[in-house]
């Protein structure tokens, strides 16, 4: 089992100019407004308290960088080179034109071999040149109402972050931390020598039970509040949560992103997302969330306690 400290996140709005020298891959007119979102103060509590939660129940996929292309096949789909650049995991065939019959026709790079969802952030930048994660373990966690939890169902969809934050309090899902155990914060921390910088990105628990995607990608999910799903969004799934691992410390560090309609490298950690399309064969999704999840057991990589 995982022993891991959740530090605190600090909520003041600290200034941090975004680099203009940063390194320009592309110009396109893009607003990228699928992975922008005003946080809620509720909304902002919410991604805190279950920051917080200590699962009481999980299982675990690990996956390595699959590829690193300027595609978003949620919110920019069907338009390659468009996004900013991303880190892809698992699936290997994840690009802009991706559907769930694409991905389950494709091969993965995690284990288990069932899961063949695919999994994105911006990539990582260190003095200007990308770096690919260490190690990327998805969590897949019972935090509330473990009994009650479903499976993902098949080609959902959703996004959690914002890639247009202008300082750290206006993205609540963005932690970064170091692997000594260290507080966490939502900008990039100054981790000191011989230890890894890690980050680690919660999403939401709480689905319509209609919808696998919606018009921001955010809509048909929610966090729960006071760890109890709202009445509009009544169906539990488990918690998903990435936890990458990246070989740097230290200062230069930044993220793909967007500024001014440019696609740069340059952006600061606080701008931090993520992108999730569920492709798990379903009997295993299934037979995980009930032996695991609804159980409340703590299940390795093939699924069992």
């Amino acid at each position: 089992m995982r022993v891991r400290i959740r530090g605190a996140i600090g909520v003041a709005a600290v200034a941090v100019s975004l680099v203009a020298a940063g390194l320009v891959v592309g110009q396109p007119s893009v607003s990228h407004a699928g992975h922008s979102h005003v946080y809620s103060a509720e909304q902002a509590q919410a991604i805190e308290q279950g920051a917080q939660a200590i699962p009481g129940s999980e299982f675990r996929v690990t996956c390595a960088s699959s590829h690193r292309r300027q595609d978003d096949p949620i919110v920019f789909q069907n338009q390659s080179g468009v996004s900013h650049m991303h880190e892809f995991f698992g699936n290997r065939t994840t690009n802009a034109f991706s559907t769930l019959t694409s991905l389950r026709a494709g091969s993965t790079n995690c284990n288990p071999v069932s899961d063949r969802s695919a999994y994105w952030v911006p990539t990582l930048y260190k003095n200007g040149q990308a770096v690919a994660p260490d190690s990327v373990t998805i969590y897949y966690q019972g935090i509330h109402d473990r009994t009650r939890a479903v499976a993902h169902p098949q080609g959902l969809r959703y996004v959690v972050g914002n890639a247009k934050a202008a300082s750290p309090a206006e993205n609540p899902a963005a932690r970064w931390s170091c692997t000594t155990q260290s507080p966490s914060d939502r900008n990039f921390l100054n981790c000191p020598a011989g230890t890894k910088v890690e980050t680690y990105l919660d999403f939401p628990t709480c689905w319509n039970g209609r919808d696998l995607d919606s018009a921001n990608h955010r809509d048909h999910m929610a966090f729960a509040v006071g760890l109890v799903c709202p009445s509009s969004h009544p169906v539990v799934v488990p918690r998903l949560e990435l936890l990458i691992t990246y070989p740097v410390n230290g200062t230069g560090l930044s993220l793909g992103g967007t500024l001014n309609g440019a696609n740069v490298t340059s952006v600061p950690g606080y701008t931090f997302h993520g992108d999730f399309m569920n492709a798990w064969e379903p009997a295993e999704l299934e037979r995980r969330v009930r032996n695991c999840i609804n159980a409340g057991y703590i299940c390795g990589v093939d699924g069992n306690p």
